[in-house]
């Protein structure tokens, strides 16, 4: 029995989602940050397992519905990552069309807190959670049953890190070996890896660049905007390694393609991806906004502009903001696309929904003196299942219109 090993905590009433915040909580005997916690409910009744962070402002997050007197931990973490493993080989078949994907996709595979992107043999963890944090050595083992070469990355961000209260070791990779003393051994594996998607080719910065290093979730975006690309002009906004322009180039025939993208070291990897794809692009170091402003006085036109910017909105207190940005955003963009053009808008906010993004796009045409006729929304790949108690993790959105 694992019961015992386990701290309690007691919920003051159910929460609606998988999420308890603070005030969900009546309880936790001797529950302290970063356990793992047996829950259950205001009459004492067994409710499940979850991660337990009092200082996080999710507080608990229930990963599991299960009797915390018959949980076993282990076993757990080991079926969640095999079921994860064989949902994207055996169902989705996605090792016959590239070597990158999501492999956890928090609630989505039921381990939250938690993302995990292959590149190649190189598996990287990024942590939302210091308890799934804690848990790196039992998730490492169940993920090498099925990947025996990987080799193991960690990544959080700093405002995890400072909402969760945990600091990642300098070193942020775990080799395949351990130690003596049973702790993760360091090694300097490649800081980037080289991986083909859909028979295009792209550097992954493993030990920098945003995220996991790459962009997964566009997979299937970038594929379909390179077959609307074939002979136009292509203007990508926040380009960061030019994943949208270099398919259009190199699978679509785009006629000519800009990348845009404010970090230099995306900029360069961008010049390099394109060079491994025996392709032309015109990369720009620039803030997006001056640069749209800019071509827009110089009353310069693109056939195909897609914009896919950085998260604007990361809470509720930052949405009207970040909102207003969007507008912002999208109205410059517009803008700029050639009449009867093609124009693709993404959103990567979780909390802004499909609804709400179409009204923004809508409301930037028209604040553009442009009609956007809209003929596709999409979101990310099928690696990125969604947790039908959790709609937030479907968080991408992508607007397709013609513009005229």
């Amino acid at each position: 029995m694992i019961k015992k090993q386990l701290s309690k905590v007691k919920l003051a009433y159910a929460p609606a989602g998988p999420n308890a915040f603070r005030r969900m909580i009546g309880s936790a005997e001797g529950a302290t940050a970063g356990e793992i916690v047996a829950v259950y409910d205001k009459n004492d009744r067994p409710y499940g397992v979850g991660l337990y962070n009092p200082r996080s402002q999710i507080a608990l997050r229930i990963f599991t519905r299960e009797n915390p007197d018959v949980f076993d931990l282990e076993t757990f973490i080991k079926r969640q990552v095999s079921r994860a493993v064989d949902f994207r080989r055996s169902v989705l078949k996605l090792d016959k069309t590239t070597d990158a994907c999501r492999l956890v996709h928090d609630y989505g595979d039921g381990l939250p807190g938690l993302v995990v992107d292959r590149y190649g043999d190189n598996i990287v963890l990024e942590f939302y959670s210091f308890a799934m944090y804690r848990l790196a050595p039992l998730l490492e083992a169940a993920f090498r049953e099925h990947f025996p070469k990987a080799v193991f990355h960690h990544r959080a961000s700093s405002y995890t890190e400072t909402m969760e209260g945990f600091t990642l070791p300098t070193w942020q990779q775990a080799g395949p070996q351990k130690a003596q003393d049973g702790k993760l051994r360091a090694v300097s594996p490649a800081k980037k890896a080289r991986v083909s998607e859909n028979g295009v080719l792209f550097e992954v910065d493993l030990a920098g660049g945003h995220k996991t290093g790459f962009f997964c979730d566009q997979r299937d975006n970038r594929l379909y905007a390179s077959s609307l690309a074939e002979g136009r002009s292509v203007l990508d906004i926040c380009s960061y390694t030019g994943g949208f322009g270099i398919y259009a180039m190199k699978l679509g025939g785009a006629k000519e393609v800009t990348c845009v993208e404010l970090d230099a070291e995306a900029v360069e990897l961008s010049k390099r991806n394109a060079n491994i794809n025996k392709v032309k692009i015109d990369p720009v170091c620039s803030d997006a906004f001056p640069y749209m402003r800019q071509m827009f006085q110089n009353s310069k036109k693109y056939e195909m502009v897609i914009l896919d910017p950085y998260k604007l909105v990361a809470s509720r207190e930052d949405q009207e903001k970040g909102i207003f940005k969007y507008r912002d955003f999208n109205r410059l963009a517009l803008s700029l696309v050639a009449e009867g053009g093609l124009f693709v808008s993404c959103s990567c906010s979780g909390l802004v929904s499909m609804d709400d993004f179409s009204h923004i796009v809508r409301a930037a045409a028209a604040n553009a003196g442009r009609r956007a006729h809209i003929f596709r929304k999409s979101g990310a790949g099928a690696d990125h299942p969604v947790a039908s108690d959790y709609p937030e993790g479907e968080y991408l959105k992508a607007i397709w219109a013609r513009v005229y």
